[in-house]
């Protein structure tokens, strides 16, 4: 069974061109989408439709950045053992407390700015982020890079809450 990466006949690395994607992925869904077999037998429909579903789980999963990490590691062999290894450096768990404290006060303090703040220091660890994640993959380091991936994790859970805050700010 070909990967995602072949399906799409794109090569298999993190850094991807996001039009090259969506011009392969709409390519893959005009051959196989299943109004083309209107006439065609249960069967074929059957497998158009298993097509397309493929498809569209192959290019939700490359066209954002922490799936297709977790891809390209779980491609490689790597388990993320995101549910039972939870291990991470001592100074990222630190900055992870430090920011749920500030994410508290901003929330009390019905404070806007710090929270924007807040938002802006976790966009640069993001970034930051992605970018070890890029390189580490890219030089086949794919043990290296799921520790990056489960704190790539990490920060968009965290970032999930600081959208929370903000909404529950806003209302």
């Amino acid at each position: 069974m070909q990967n995602h990466f072949d399906l799409f006949q794109l090569p298999p690395q993190f850094a991807l061109d996001a039009e090259a994607l969506d011009r392969a992925y709409r390519e893959v869904q005009n051959k196989v989408h299943p109004d083309r077999f209107v006439n065609a037998s249960d069967a074929e429909k059957r497998v158009a439709m298993q097509w397309t579903t493929r498809a569209n789980e192959a290019y939700q999963t490359l066209k954002k950045p922490l799936p297709r990490a977790r891809y390209l590691c779980e491609l490689h062999g790597i388990d993320l053992q995101t549910e039972s290894n939870t291990a991470m450096p001592l100074d990222f768990l630190m900055q992870q407390m430090q920011w749920r404290e500030e994410l508290q006060d901003a929330l009390a303090g019905k404070d806007v700015a710090a929270l924007e703040a807040l938002e802006a220091q976790l966009q640069a660890a993001r970034r930051s982020n992605l970018a070890g994640i890029a390189q580490l993959l890219d030089a086949q380091d794919f043990a290296a890079a799921a520790q990056q991936v489960r704190a790539l994790m990490f920060l968009e859970k965290f970032g999930e809450e600081v959208a929370a805050a903000f909404d529950a700010l806003a209302g």
